[in-house]
């Protein structure tokens, strides 16, 4: 981890802030992206001098754009890029419009896809990087209901992953796409949900985004295609595939 340069989105607050402040406190560079100029700011100070502030709206291409060539020109390299910017959505299935839909996939399915897009040119060019794409156990298993658009664009992200990767690692091996899958986690996601929502806070089960972040940390220093950050995670996603049954034809 020691002097990575780590670029961050949505890094104003819950798990990107964490993980921000966890990478800086292991010696990385970090590059602190999102909408609000006071919020990365007080993040900035506890990442310390490696820290470096973007103001951007990364569900735009060219503002996308504008932080690889910021960071570039700041940093002189980019070694990994974290896609954390997503919102949740409090709608039943059967209620969803086409409002609903376009903005569960700019904020969470295009926001990422930009940032790969966007950063794998100078990724090719060094023949290394990583692309941590932060997802949810919802893009798992659709548990939520009222979660319906978010729990799409999370099955989404996780395809689209898998196929960057694919493609990718055919011809530059050294560049690695994980995934990173947390379940409930004690931030504002729940009161930022689009139409409303509980308080993360309020669930069982939960996780601090700190939790989260040490999860983050050691997929990054160890590279592995994907992760949950709860034990136990991956047996129940299992359970839950095991209780559809198996279609005999």
């Amino acid at each position: 981890m020691k002097n990575k340069i780590v670029v961050i989105t949505g890094a104003s607050g819950g798990i990107g802030a964490a993980t921000a402040e966890a990478v800086a406190m292991r010696g990385a560079s970090v590059v602190l992206v999102a909408r609000r100029a006071d919020a990365l700011q007080r993040v900035a100070v506890k990442c310390g001098d490696g820290a470096h502030v973007i103001v951007a709206d990364v569900t735009r291409r060219d503002e996308v754009r504008r932080v690889v060539n910021e960071s570039l020109a700041k940093f002189g390299r980019i070694d990994v890029w974290m896609n954390n910017v997503g919102q949740g959505i409090t709608r039943q299935p059967t209620e969803l419009t086409d409002e609903d839909i376009d903005e569960a996939m700019r904020v969470n399915v295009k926001s990422a896809l930009y940032g790969m897009q966007e950063v794998l040119p100078h990724f090719k060019s060094r023949k290394e990087g990583q692309i941590v794409n932060v997802s949810s156990m919802l893009g798992r298993v659709p548990f939520a209901i009222i979660r319906s658009a978010y729990n799409g664009a999370k099955h989404y992200l996780n395809a689209l992953t898998a196929n960057f990767r694919t493609e990718v690692q055919a011809t530059h091996p050294g560049i690695q796409f994980s995934i990173v899958s947390p379940g409930v986690v004690r931030t504002d996601f729940g009161l930022n949900a689009r139409h409303g929502g509980p308080d993360s806070r309020t669930f069982p089960e939960s996780q601090s985004a700190e939790e989260v972040a040490a999860v983050i940390v050691d997929v990054i220093e160890s590279r592995v295609p994907d992760a949950y950050t709860r034990k136990g995670a991956h047996d129940r996603v299992a359970g839950y595939y095991a209780s559809l049954g198996t279609d005999p034809a």
